[in-house]
């Protein structure tokens, strides 16, 4: 895997943090869109888990509904994040065996104990895990 890197406007990443701090504990879940690895757009979904703590499952007729209007806007899947309520964000078994979009970044952000909370990307490609690099750009 090549190393890669994800932009990330400083309003959008503020909004992700907002939606993930709103219910710390839960995981909180959602998409960013974008092109070439730049966001454009947030799009905070709901978590479905019987376990929310523990994990996160994304409601597949709100998945449907986000993946139309990024083809309507000509938008790419960028990155899919949640948040780890008790530990590191570093992708956990469960995260990697549930990476079905390798084109995909996978933005984790942490709420154990930071403050600010910690926040990292990578890359999940047939099971193997690269961090990438994350940087938050102004508007």
């Amino acid at each position: 895997m090549r190393k890669s890197k994800l932009w990330v406007k400083r309003e959008i990443y503020d909004e992700l943090l907002r939606h993930c701090l709103r219910e710390p504990a839960k995981e909180s879940c959602g998409i960013l869109a974008g092109r070439s690895g730049r966001i454009e757009r947030i799009f905070p979904l709901a978590n479905i888990s019987d376990t929310p703590k523990l994990c996160y499952m994304i409601d597949p007729k709100e998945q449907l509904s986000v993946f139309k209007e990024l083809r309507e806007d000509n938008l790419e899947l960028t990155a899919i994040y949640h948040s780890h309520v008790d530990v590191q964000a570093y992708p956990s078994k469960k995260d990697v065996e549930l990476a079905f979009y390798p084109e995909s970044s996978y933005v984790i952000i942490s709420l154990s104990k930071q403050k600010p909370p910690e926040t990292r990307s990578f890359r999940i490609i047939e099971g193997k895990i690269e961090e990438e690099e994350l940087e938050i750009v102004s508007n």
